[in-house]
């Protein structure tokens, strides 16, 4: 498995060792042995989340103000752009964001570690992701942030208008939001 860390050090992509051959391919998608002495990832993974979306879906940018989740996301099925916003008030990237390319072909992953926002928009006809998280969804403490927030300024490599679901269609403003300390 090999580690690289982003813009955002915190934020890395996970890149597996392949095997492929005349059959199709095998590779360990989660070890966690592997992934805690690679990033010292010590939290529990308890709930898998799978999502299917079409072109220009955008998904997010979610986070959980309590009950704080870190995710680690992979595509299987078609491409997306995966972004993350450091909502962590003390930390030296505060409002930053950063952007990956997580597709099938590719297999890469991303850890986003707590204090983080977490979103998605589909580059490819259909895609599905699947990500692992370090707390059980709770809607109460659930958050948004809006996708398009100029305060942001994310780069969305989108071919035409957004598909959002009401609730990401009411995401809040950055100054508005909940931080975390």
């Amino acid at each position: 498995m090999k580690t690289t860390p982003t813009a955002i050090p915190d934020v890395v992509v996970i890149e597996p060792r392949v095997f492929p051959d005349d059959r199709g391919f095998f590779f360990e998608s989660f070890n966690e042995r592997r992934i805690d002495e690679a990033l010292g990832i010590t939290a529990r993974f308890v709930q898998d989340n799978h999502s299917a979306s079409t072109r220009n879906v955008v998904r997010g940018l979610h986070y959980q103000i309590r009950q704080v989740q870190g995710k680690l996301v992979r595509a299987i099925v078609g491409e997306i752009f995966d972004v993350a916003v450091d909502l962590r008030r003390c930390s030296p990237t505060f409002g930053k964001w950063v952007g990956v390319v997580l597709s099938a072909e590719n297999k890469k992953q991303l850890w986003i570690p707590v204090g983080f926002a977490h979103g998605f928009a589909v580059v490819s006809d259909k895609a599905e992701v699947l990500y692992k998280t370090t707390d059980y969804y709770a809607p109460e403490h659930d958050r948004t942030l809006i996708w398009n927030d100029p305060t942001i300024g994310i780069e969305w490599p989108l071919s035409g208008e957004p598909s959002l679901s009401p609730k990401d269609s009411k995401g809040l403003r950055f100054e508005q939001a909940e931080l975390f300390d």
